[in-house]
């Protein structure tokens, strides 16, 4: 099989060629020019690795030719003026489609997130759903997974959280948020359970097997780390205010409305379904820190 991942530099992307590289051919999209520099001598021979730019169609489909299936894993948490929501959702998914409209491919697996509604005042939830809608109405069949807080070894959420986990204090907002993390190792097994399949229009909310705020998750975490911090809980409604100071001060800020309000969410979905339709036998919350935390 030839296989494209757009977004191929992130986290799963680089676990994804890791996992599957000498499988199949595998064609990894990123950005910019030094995205791809880095990741050619990350992954060597696993995979030809080129830039693009995932909003123009034109590009794409010189990227995709014979291609039989789209992993398309790009997405942002954080806009800025150089890259919107929209066009790192939307333009890229119209991009897409443009790109492979006629072409031999099979399938597209896009990855979401848990919370992505159309009628969402989330702007980067609402963006995320958009996209979704049009890959799913799009000519080749795409298969929609939806995932919540992934956790892997070495990635930004886990350090996050084994930072929070060994700090004595910690100011949180809204710590009685539910958090529902999934393993990046399952997420990764998800995909290419899918990519074995004859490719399917449907759209699967997967998590964790485990649901908790965020105050019992940073807690549990800290206890596997022979730490017990403590969480305070500061109400949403003040760190809005601050990202909204923020956004109004400075043209790059650290923290936005938008994302306080997707890291907010309440993650809590029945994953047996779920698991059981992609073959999957989830990580346990316990076995998922010990691996992300005690590496």
């Amino acid at each position: 099989m030839k296989l494209a991942i757009t977004g191929a530099n992130g986290h799963l992307g680089r676990r994804l060629i890791a996992t599957i590289g000498g499988q199949h051919e595998i064609v990894a999209v990123v950005r910019s020019l030094a995205a791809q520099q880095v990741l050619a001598e990350q992954v060597g021979e696993a995979a030809t690795v080129v830039a693009c730019d995932y909003a123009k169609a034109e590009s794409l489909a010189k990227v995709l030719v014979d291609v039989d299936y789209i992993v398309h894993l790009p997405g942002i948490i954080k806009e800025s003026r150089a890259n919107t929501f929209k066009m790192a959702h939307e333009d890229a998914a119209d991009a897409l489609l443009a790109a492979v409209a006629g072409k031999p491919a099979q399938g597209i697996l896009y990855l979401s997130i848990l919370g992505a509604h159309v009628d969402s005042t989330n702007q980067c939830l609402a963006s995320k759903a958009r996209a979704e809608s049009r890959l799913l109405a799009g000519e080749v069949p795409a298969r929609i997974i939806k995932v919540p807080m992934v956790l892997g070894e070495g990635d930004f959420a886990s350090r996050a959280l084994q930072k929070k986990a060994q700090r004595q204090f910690n100011v949180d907002f809204h710590s009685a948020s539910l958090e529902q993390p999934i393993y990046a190792g399952d997420v990764i097994q998800a995909i290419i359970n899918s990519l074995q399949e004859v490719p399917s229009r449907d759209v699967i909310e997967l998590a964790g097997p485990e649901s908790l705020t965020r105050r019992a998750l940073i807690k549990r975490a800290g206890r596997l780390l022979g730490e017990n911090p403590r969480v305070i809980s500061v109400p949403l409604r003040v760190g809005l205010l601050m990202a909204g100071l923020l956004e109004l001060l400075l043209p790059s800020p650290p923290v936005t409305r938008a994302m306080l309000g997707v890291l907010d969410h309440d993650d809590a979905v029945e994953t047996t379904k779920a698991a059981r339709k992609l073959g999957l036998r989830l990580t346990s919350l316990d076995d998922m820190l010990r691996a992300v935390l005690l590496r």
